[in-house]
């Protein structure tokens, strides 16, 4: 097999999940499987649902045979850019800000006190007509 040139990031290949324009990450590598969708023996919904994600887990689970390895090198496009998968940064919360988070949690419940409240009470007498009609 040549040597792949073209790197994707992950970012495209979810870009591209659609029944007319599929493609799927599998141990790093890029598949357009566009053209296979209609003839996969599990469907072209679980191929859909694998753009956007690595889906080698998935792959693997499924146990595909050597002929269905195979046969994926002819929709091989390219690799994925691993650089691409790095992680993100977390957001560091200062103590101020968490205190002003609940502090909005706390309004927002003193001004919409009444759809608790509502949703409780509705249901206390479905309740109560449900057992009274027993």
């Amino acid at each position: 097999m040549a040597k792949l040139s073209k790197l994707y990031t992950m970012q495209e290949a979810a870009q591209h999940n659609t029944s007319e324009d599929c493609w799927v990450v599998i141990d790093g590598k890029v598949y357009d499987v566009s053209s296979y969708l209609n003839e996969h023996p599990g469907g072209d919904d679980v191929l859909i649902a694998a753009t956007g994600k690595d889906a080698t887990d998935e792959f693997e689970d499924a146990g595909h045979s050597k002929s269905a390895r195979e046969l994926m090198e002819k929709f091989c496009i390219g690799e994925l850019d691993e650089s691409s998968l790095a992680i993100p940064e977390l957001e560091i919360v200062r103590a101020e800000q968490a205190s002003d988070i609940s502090k909005k949690i706390v309004e927002f419940t003193q001004r919409y006190w009444v759809v608790p409240v509502a949703v409780a009470g509705i249901s206390a007498v479905v309740g109560f007509l449900y057992l009274r009609k027993k």
